[in-house]
Order: C-alpha cells, then structure tokens, then sequence
C-alpha cells in the first residue's frame, strides 16, 4: 500500500472519529431506542410490522415539529408558535385541497409550504426589529396564528389528496421501514444537511452559542436571526402538511406540539443555550419519547405516569447537560 493511500486511510478514519465524537449523544440516543424497541417486543410479543407503521406515521408531525423548534433554539432562540403555524398550514391545507383534483394539490403543498416561510419571517421581523424577546414574541405570535386558523376553519374538516395521504402510510422498500421516516429523514437532510454547511447555517450556530462575538466576527445577526426563524416556520409548515397527510383532514386547534418540541430538542442533545446539537437527535428523541408512552400503556400503567416520566427524563438531562458544561468550563 503506497504512503498516499495510506493517508487517504487515515484522514477517513479521523473524519469518522470527529463526526462519532460530535453526534456522541445522538448515537446513543440511538442505543437506547434499540433497547426500547427490544424491551417492546419483550413486552408486547405481537409487536410487529403494523405496529412499526403506526408509529411511524404516529411520530411524522411532532419530528417535524422538533426540527423546526430544534433550528430556533440552535440560533439562541426559542419558538412558542409552532403548533399553531401547524394547525394554520394544516387548516389550510385541508381547506383548499377539499374537492379538488390531485395537480391542484401539488400546487398547495408549494404554496403551504411558502407560507409556512411566510409565517416564520413574520415571528423573525418582529424579534429582530421590535428586540423583544423571542420567547415573549412567539407567545403572542401564537394566539394570532391559532386566531387565523379558527377563522379559516372553525372545526375540524376539509381533505387531502390521495397522493399526499400516500406518503404518510405505507412502507417503502421493506415492510418494516414505513414510508413517513423515509419522507422524514429524506425531507430533512435535503433541506438541513446543506444549510448547515453553508455560511448561513454556520452563523445561526454563531448566533446561539455567542451572539457578541458572532457580531465582532462580521455574522450579521438580525439577518441570521431573520432567516433562521423562516427556516423554523418552513419545517413547522412541513409538520402541519403531515398532520394533514395522516389525518386527512385540518384541525384549527393546536395541539401540544409546541411544549413536546421542546422536550425533544432538550433529549434530542441541543442545548437551550444555543450553538450546540443537530435536528437529527430531536427525531430520534421524539420516537423516544413515543415508545416510552407505548410501553406505558402495554404495561396498563397510568396514561398519566407518561408525562411524569417524560418530566422526570427532561429533568434528568437537563441536570446531566449542566453537569458537563460545568466541567468542561473548570477545564
């Protein structure tokens, strides 16, 4: 082997150590969801394929949502108005694709979704121009949001085209891997895995981990803040076309998307501080999070205990993110 090959070798294999080390928690997020899914099938023997697809489509609107809150909170912010920038892109959605032919539904998903950037901008423009706190303008942002989703259907109706329906069920390739994680995973790596790349993905995690000196440093941060609020509203829009997809009709009353993106992101490994964590850890945590419910209830243990011990989880990893931040600054 010549010396040049060898230190192609060599260079893969530091690229692999360094992405390992800064997807640590991810990857053992991901440990701990192979053992859940074991301690399923332990528990529930029938737990098979079609329960597998269910939790799939069951998990499809909350990770979107947890990508969109993971990209507010990664910029330093916070977004409290994202389960109702769903219901609204769901309501309408629903609304307009109701009685109309499968290439008119083509057309609302693309102006959804630019509304979804539309909505975002809107939470953006106001923290960057007002100096508001985000988690004060998104809280306000939300009861207008929830307001104009009552107006445009005051009760739960409307359709969904077949093709879009489609993507949310099923399986794709094997039985065992359904259609909603590969629109998931695919959806978001087309859309992330390049911004976090380029120059603005990289100023939105200058922004969240030190706003001062990201601005000594030349990163504009209202633009930054701007744009990474749009993204926000962009992935909330794709949680509420999924909401739709799998339910097939618009729902104007937001649900508790908003508070449980904030418990994924936190045991997605993105830190509240900002500048630090992915959107792909969030996912992971949100099917967490879902089996733990499952497990709950195949145990005939209170529905209630759920959310004690999603608390209790929180509570847990929080403490834990603190306890290594607290070293590494003694270090």
């Amino acid at each position: 082997m010549t010396a040049a090959a060898i230190a192609s070798r060599q260079r893969t294999l530091d690229s692999v150590v360094a992405t390992a080390r800064r997807n640590t928690w991810t990857i053992g997020l991901l440990g701990f969801l192979a053992l859940l899914l074991a301690f399923t099938k332990l528990i529930q023997p029938s737990y098979g394929v079609a329960a597998v697809q269910g939790l799939g489509i069951g998990v499809l609107p909350l990770a979107f949502a947890a990508v969109a809150q993971g990209v507010a909170v990664i910029g330093g912010g916070i977004d409290l108005s994202i389960g109702s920038m769903m219901a609204l892109t769901s309501v309408v959605t629903a609304t307009a694709m109701q009685g109309q032919g499968e290439e008119f539904g083509v057309a609302v998903v693309v102006a959804v979704l630019l509304l979804g950037l539309a909505l975002g901008a809107v939470n953006g423009a106001l923290i960057v121009i007002t100096r508001v706190p985000d988690i004060v303008v998104t809280l306000a942002m939300s009861f207008v949001w929830a307001g104009v989703a009552l107006l445009v259907r005051a009760a739960p109706g409307g359709g969904a085209s077949h093709w879009l329906m489609g993507l949310a069920t099923g399986s794709f390739a094997n039985e065992w891997v359904p259609k909603a994680a590969v629109v998931l995973v695919v959806t978001v790596a087309i859309i992330w895995i390049p911004i976090r790349g380029s120059r603005l993905g990289l100023s939105i995690y200058a922004i969240g981990s030190n706003r001062p000196a990201a601005f000594r440093s030349g990163v504009a941060v209202g633009r930054t803040r701007f744009l990474a609020y749009a993204l926000t509203g962009l992935f909330a829009a794709f949680a509420g076309l999924s909401l739709t997809a799998s339910t097939g009709i618009g729902t104007p009353v937001p649900g508790p998307y908003t508070l449980e993106s904030v418990a994924a992101v936190v045991l997605g490994g993105v830190s509240l501080a900002g500048g630090r964590g992915g959107v792909f850890g969030p996912i992971v945590a949100v099917v967490v999070l879902q089996l733990i419910a499952t497990d709950m209830t195949f145990l005939n243990m209170d529905s209630n205990l759920a959310l004690v011990a999603q608390g209790v989880i929180l509570i847990g990893v929080v403490m834990f993110g603190s306890l290594i931040q607290l070293r590494r600054a003694r270090a």
